[in-house]
């Protein structure tokens, strides 16, 4: 079992959205290994309604579904819910599925057939960020305002902002940036954010944080003048300039 034990995990309900039964019954059974408290949708129309009203710590999504497709799902959950976490988990494998699933706001993508421990290690990974999003909420003393120029976060209602303009952001995009804020200027190597945002060290998860810095950028340059607030080192990594934060 990893840090966090079955006490833990078994507070969490995981929606696991698959329309191929066979393959929902294995998600199920490798959660349940986790002791984890599952539901299972097989259509994509239903699936937005159960996510919108219910309570889940973490949906695994399929893109190919009955009715609305698993990016519909994830666009239309992310207007609304920019914190839920989301697992794509899907046969569509190719480069560019993956990079248009992350980009449009899945925190991890996996492809089928999958390693059902590396699955149930991410799992815990994305688990573990939730987990830590409510302790926050908990003890609200143990957390800060951070400020870095103009942009601000604020731990404890977990809000981010660009002179005083509210800048909406998934659960993992504020990890991500509250990171770079925490440590302004210093530059990060892809395998280095994996490793400190994430918590896994996979090779080949690239994408992973590619799509996040771009989807940050996004949302950072709504703000006039635009600005490369976090900036490309070319062959070393990324990092946050603290003087186009000003």
């Amino acid at each position: 079992m990893s840090q966090f034990g079955h006490s833990m995990l078994n507070k969490h309900k995981i929606l696991i959205v698959e329309d191929e039964a066979d393959i929902a019954e294995l998600i199920k059974v490798s959660l349940v290994a986790l002791s984890l408290e599952t539901e299972h949708c097989a259509d994509g129309d239903k699936a937005i309604q159960e996510i919108l009203k219910g309570d889940y710590s973490l949906v695994i999504l399929d893109l190919m579904l009955p009715g609305t497709s698993g990016l519909d799902i994830c666009k239309a959950v992310r207007a609304e819910q920019p914190e839920q976490a989301i697992m794509m988990l899907t046969a569509k494998g190719s480069e560019t599925d993956q990079i248009v699933g992350l980009e449009l706001g899945a925190d991890d993508y996996m492809t089928k057939p999958f390693s059902i421990p590396s699955f149930q290690a991410r799992v815990r990974v994305q688990l573990r960020r939730v987990e830590l999003l409510a302790k926050k909420e908990e003890f609200p003393s143990s957390h800060k305002t951070i400020q870095v120029g103009r942009l601000s976060i604020d731990q404890l209602n977990h809000t981010m902002t660009i002179d005083d303009n509210l800048i909406e952001l998934t659960s993992l995009e504020f990890d991500l940036l509250t990171f770079f804020m925490e440590r302004p200027d210093q530059v990060f190597s892809r395998a280095n954010l994996l490793d400190k945002v994430w918590g896994y060290d996979h090779d080949g998860y690239e994408h992973t944080v590619n799509s996040n810095i771009n989807r940050l950028r996004r949302k950072l340059s709504l703000q006039e003048p635009p600005q490369q607030i976090i900036q490309t080192v070319w062959g070393v990594g990324y990092k946050l300039s603290s003087e186009d934060c000003q």
